[in-house]
């Protein structure tokens, strides 16, 4: 058996290395250096080329290199094929802190402090009084974030596609519960995974449900947004702002009214930044479970696409 590393968009010498080291009786290659793709049971896999999955007869088992698995084309896949993700402890801990930051510094006014001061503008004026926060997906970083919220005073709601009960949160689930989730949010967050029917779920239908002072944190995906209508939806202060760490185009193109519009804060995809030394113990737990025929960890519903 051999395993195939195709990830796109980064230096991989440092986690070949580390995989190498975790499994030194493996064949690990990596794309686009893989001459027989057939011999290919085992894919770690993150934005790959669309072509390679029709030359791999042989898959088992795709392993995401992060803990999205919205970039497998699970339709396409050898049947039986099993579809896993990484779950990282401390990735949860570092979204529900970044995604904490930001309401407070949107609740104490901190983006027009900033622009008072540079202006020399010396206005003080009474932190915002909105407490609903609304968490748009409750897997593990959902669930995290949301707790965090309810932790520091805030009211939580969650939504999710199937009914879900966590404590201190009131939980809605399915889209005629969607409208009555958002209605009067002060904090609209989405950590949905990314499938056909989340795909702009951000929109100019959505955001008028919630308060004209709310803030939108996205760090889920960039599909997610249908950016005209955020932008016409804070130039017609229909939103009170948006704080945004995942794009549709990563980097953020230049050019890009992001950038410089006032009520948007861009960050470059850190909200969670897996731990590389954590990402290789469970790949190389899943490499191992894949040889022996044991189950494979944080697999996925590939009929739900999550």
């Amino acid at each position: 058996m051999s395993v195939l590393v195709c990830i796109t968009g980064r230096n991989n010498e440092k986690l070949m290395a580390k995989l190498q080291d975790a499994l030194p009786d493996v064949e690990l290659k990596l794309w686009p250096h893989c001459a027989n793709l057939e011999s290919v049971e085992f894919v770690l896999a993150w934005k790959a080329p669309q072509e390679l999955w029709h030359n791999l007869p042989n898959l088992k088992v795709v392993q995401s290199f992060g803990a999205g698995v919205d970039g497998i084309p699970m339709s396409i896949l050898p049947s039986g094929t099993v579809v896993a993700r990484i779950v990282d402890p401390q990735l949860s801990d570092d979204m529900a802190e970044y995604v904490l930051s930001h309401a407070l510094a949107h609740k104490l006014r901190h983006q027009n402090y900033c622009a008072e001061q540079a202006i020399k503008n010396w206005k003080p004026r009474r932190a915002r009084k909105g407490v609903t926060a609304g968490v748009l997906g409750l897997g593990e970083l959902g669930k995290a974030v949301a707790q965090r919220l309810s932790n520091n005073g805030f009211a939580v709601r969650g939504w999710s596609r199937s009914a879900k009960q966590l404590d201190n949160i009131a939980c809605y689930s399915g889209e005629a519960q969607l409208a009555s989730f958002a209605s009067g949010l002060d904090y609209l967050v989405c950590l949905l995974p990314l499938t056909d029917s989340t795909h702009g779920v951000l929109n100019r239908q959505l955001f008028q449900y919630v308060s004209n002072d709310c803030l939108l944190i996205n760090v889920a995906r960039g599909q997610h947004l249908n950016e005209q209508d955020l932008i016409d939806a804070l130039n017609e202060q229909e939103l009170g702002g948006a704080v945004l760490d995942v794009f549709t185009t990563e980097p953020l193109p230049e050019t890009h009214v992001f950038w410089s519009h006032p009520k948007v804060t861009v960050t470059p995809h850190i909200a969670a930044v897996t731990n590389l030394d954590t990402v290789v113990a469970q790949i190389a737990d899943n490499i191992r479970a894949c040889i022996t025929g044991t189950p494979i960890k944080n697999g996925v519903d590939v009929t739900q696409g999550y």
